[in-house]
């Protein structure tokens, strides 16, 4: 039996207009999927989030893991490494966070920056993305002609990482903004999480429940960006 046949619950023998079979298939749940560029411009950057998420640690944990797992990374190096914070793990990184910030911020811009630490501190959860230096040595000493371009490369598959769940996470209605407070918190959050020494942090991605919708975007003009020849 055919696709429609089977999606339309037709017998073989059976026929049906063109125009039945159109709006038949527009009505279909795996018609109306929304595309990957329109994924794209769902994900924005949500700074009001908070800790009611519908899906378990366990299921983000899983999208998280799946999204990395197929990011592409040169030479399939796979160098990215994750660290997932629900919970007190959580809590206790932006904890980290603004001490450390204590240190170096200025008197007068404190408060304002506990703020903006304690809002993130309210969401549910915080994505680590590392880089295995190990593994970006061994490729630069196995390609001695690339050597220069494997840490260039190795930035390159830390992006498309940190996109790809960020847009996994946009898909599943879960709120999230990229932060870098790299490197002057790597010392203590290495000790504070058992960090392997070789890894080397290179952005946050903090997440949780939507509660207040993304400001407007601005773009500038295509013209300026863009150039096509043919």
């Amino acid at each position: 039996m055919s696709f429609f046949a089977k999606l339309f619950g037709l017998n073989q023998k059976a026929t049906v207009s063109k125009d039945v079979v159109t709006q038949a298939t527009q009505e279909s749940p795996l018609f109306n999927q929304p595309s990957f560029l329109e994924l794209i411009k769902k994900r924005r950057s949500i700074y009001s989030i908070g800790k009611n998420l519908q899906h378990t640690p366990s299921e983000i944990e899983g999208l998280i893991q799946e999204a990395v797992k197929h990011s592409p990374s040169a030479f399939n190096s796979q160098s990215s490494r994750i660290v997932i914070l629900f919970n007190e793990s959580h809590q206790n990184f932006w904890n980290i966070v603004l001490d450390v910030l204590k240190t170096i911020v200025p008197a007068e811009a404190l408060a304002g920056t506990e703020q903006k630490i304690q809002s993130f501190a309210a969401g549910a959860g915080t994505v680590l993305f590392f880089e295995d230096q190990d593994v970006i040595k061994g490729l630069q000493e196995q390609f001695e002609l690339y050597a220069d371009n494997f840490p260039v490369w190795s930035e390159h598959s830390t992006a498309i990482a940190q996109f790809a769940v960020w847009n996994v996470l946009a898909e599943q209605g879960i709120g999230a903004s990229l932060q870098h407070y790299n490197p002057i918190i790597d010392e203590k959050i290495n000790a504070a999480f058992d960090i392997p020494a070789q890894w080397k942090l290179r952005a946050q991605l903090v997440f949780g429940s939507i509660e207040g919708e993304a400001g407007e975007k601005a773009f500038i003009e295509d013209k300026s960006r863009f150039k096509t020849f043919g």
